[in-house]
């Protein structure tokens, strides 16, 4: 039990700070129907879990020994982080409703909270830092206890989140919710711009 609360807790550590992902299940429950931002929560959910997995076992470590592949991960994914904040800079709300909201595709859905979670090699090796480095500390036996506190407390945060601005989106306005999207298209364009200039860094290094 010591070691999944253990899990739990550094799992609501892991996702707590205020990221891509958060922004991303935010503005879904602002803008798409209560069913449709659970669904968004669910798969931002799975990807997030299969990333803690990943830097739980090491993959932190394979991309710190292949540079090549964070060059790739880096430009293709700051690219598409700050295409994906220029379209909320450009999304015009005039009506929150749920009926009178535009549905994302679970094409499109699922594609942008894989790029989300996975095309932030950032995260991936702070996640690697902070997961693999406990795991270090744990006996063998401990790991599928620990990696399972992890990824429910990943459940727990994220459609908790959802439904609670899914309950108080009505509480704003279009013009709120307008501003809303130009500071979450903003902070992603700044992170896309981060992750552009690590690329710079990294080649010229």
């Amino acid at each position: 039990m010591n070691f999944f609360l253990q899990g739990l807790t550094m799992g609501i550590a892991y996702d707590a700070p205020i990221g891509l992902a958060n922004l991303f299940v935010i503005n879904s429950a602002l803008t798409q129907s209560r069913r449709k931002s659970l669904l968004t929560a669910i798969i931002i959910i799975i990807f997030d879990v299969s990333l803690a997995f990943a830097c739980f076992f090491g993959i932190g470590a394979i991309m710190k020994k292949f540079e090549w592949l964070q060059l790739i991960i880096l430009l293709v994914g700051s690219l598409i982080v700050i295409y994906m904040g220029i379209n909320l800079l450009r999304s015009q709300t005039t009506d929150i409703s749920a009926e009178a909201t535009t549905e994302m595709t679970l094409f499109k859905t699922i594609s942008s909270a894989f790029v989300v979670i996975w095309f932030n090699p950032q995260a991936i090796i702070d996640g690697s830092m902070m997961l693999g480095a406990f795991q270090v500390t744990l006996p063998s036996y401990s790991h599928p206890i620990f990696i399972a506190g992890v990824g429910i407390a990943s459940a727990l945060w994220f459609i908790l989140l959802s439904i609670i601005v899914s309950k108080f989106k009505d509480k704003f306005n279009a013009k709120v919710l307008r501003i809303i999207n130009l500071v979450c298209g903003f902070i992603i364009i700044l992170y896309g711009g981060k992750l552009f200039w690590n690329f710079i860094t990294l080649l010229l290094a």
